[in-house]
């Protein structure tokens, strides 16, 4: 009985501690709180087996980072014969830029989680989706392993994404874009490798992240209850990330709790699909809890305001919901006001997951910010021109006629 009830504590406290840090996933809406626990669990199960969500799979490559961490990371190739249909309503006319768009995704998530996006742009654009250390597919952190485990940081995933484009992408323009934990990763990379930023990117998109100040954010808490948890996080996650089946287990039976904490923090509209809620739920029930506790002291040091400088002069997305309890729409607009040219956009009546609550809003700035980035390949202009030319020859032949 005693076990019983200290796991289901740290199950509460975990389920508590991971939606907080990581405001980075959904679950069955409020209102289902009130049927009945069995139903419930049949409901997720359905949503389980039928979600159409997260199955797109490319590619599969591995890189490695300098610490010997095995990245995963996966390929959409061109597609010469893909859907005009598809590629004239999200470039018009033109050609999307003949560039390699990477995807970086946020803390508590996968890949997967870009999964509107991935299957609009799928087939029009090289595009790679990579999976951060000990999450989704990727290797645990080596370096983070054992007695003298050393603390992962913001600039320790700049290396890794690095890793991941010198396997996946070694040569050609890149668009680089990144959520929450993502963002800050390619802030991280521009901060170490200015030369790649000026030599070989070609555009960027920060969604739902920030620079830095995250030690400012409320998380819609009144401010004496934010400074307590602040004050015993750190050492509550480090116990129980010590004491990881445990807390498993303690998640498991709390999933109501769970599911309903997390849609706060990551979704704003009322009318989610239930399948996106639950497909977003698991993938931050796929991330151990020690990957959570390993990571969550790094945001409070993150500071990269500086490292934007690297991306003024490069065509850019600023894009937050408008109420974004993780990383406020603020935080955007202070990325904006540091990159004057970037396109800033506040999604109305969006959370922190906006890519999967208005995944068109995000997918259409993603394709306006490809179309800015690589303008329009010659050939594309020729093309156009020809075209241009032949309806006009057909209309003088009319004319004739």
């Amino acid at each position: 009985m005693g076990e019983s009830r200290s796991w289901r504590r740290a199950g509460f406290a975990g389920a508590a501690i991971g939606v907080l840090a990581a405001g980075a996933a959904a679950g069955v809406a409020v209102e289902r709180l009130t049927v009945g626990r069995s139903v419930r669990q049949k409901a997720r199960l359905a949503l389980d087996a039928t979600g159409p969500y997260g199955g797109l799979r490319g590619t599969p490559g591995r890189a490695t980072a300098d610490d010997g961490t095995v990245l995963y990371y996966e390929v959409d190739e061109v597609e010469p014969e893909a859907p005009s249909g598809r590629r004239r309503r999200l470039f018009g006319r033109k050609e999307p830029a003949p560039v390699t768009v990477v995807f970086s995704h946020g803390y508590c998530l996968n890949q997967d989680s870009w999964h509107f996006q991935r299957a609009a742009l799928r087939g029009l654009v090289r595009s790679v989706h990579w999976d951060q250390r000990g999450h989704g597919r990727s290797g645990p952190a080596v370096a983070q392993d054992g007695p003298d485990a050393a603390p992962v940081s913001i600039d320790r995933l700049g290396r890794d994404l690095k890793a991941v484009l010198d396997a996946a992408a070694p040569d050609g323009p890149l668009v680089l874009v990144g959520h929450s934990m993502g963002g800050m990763t390619v802030m991280a990379l521009a901060e170490r490798y200015p030369e790649l930023i000026r030599d070989r990117v070609v555009g960027v998109a920060f969604v739902g992240t920030s620079a830095g100040k995250l030690g400012e954010v409320s998380y819609g808490l009144p401010i004496a209850g934010v400074n307590a948890v602040r004050r015993v996080l750190p050492g509550v996650l480090r116990a129980l990330g010590s004491q990881a089946e445990l807390v498993e287990r303690g998640r498991r039976a709390t999933a109501d709790l769970f599911a309903g904490l997390i849609k706060k923090y990551s979704f704003s509209s009322r009318d989610v699909d239930p399948a996106v809620a639950r497909f977003a739920e698991r993938m931050i029930e796929s991330t151990p809890i020690d990957v959570v506790a390993a990571f969550y002291p790094a945001f409070a040091e993150h500071d990269k305001a500086a490292a934007l400088a690297a991306f003024r002069d490069l065509p850019a997305l600023a894009l937050a919901g408008d109420n974004d309890l993780v990383t406020p729409g603020s935080h955007t607009e202070a990325i904006g006001d540091l990159l004057p040219d970037a396109e800033l956009v506040i999604v109305p009546d969006a959370g922190h997951l906006v890519m999967l609550e208005h995944p068109e809003a995000v997918t259409d700035r993603l394709a306006d910010l490809l179309v800015r980035a690589g303008a329009v390949p010659g050939t594309a202009r020729k093309a156009e021109a020809a075209e241009a030319a032949t309806t006009a020859a057909a209309s003088t032949d009319t004319g004739k006629s």
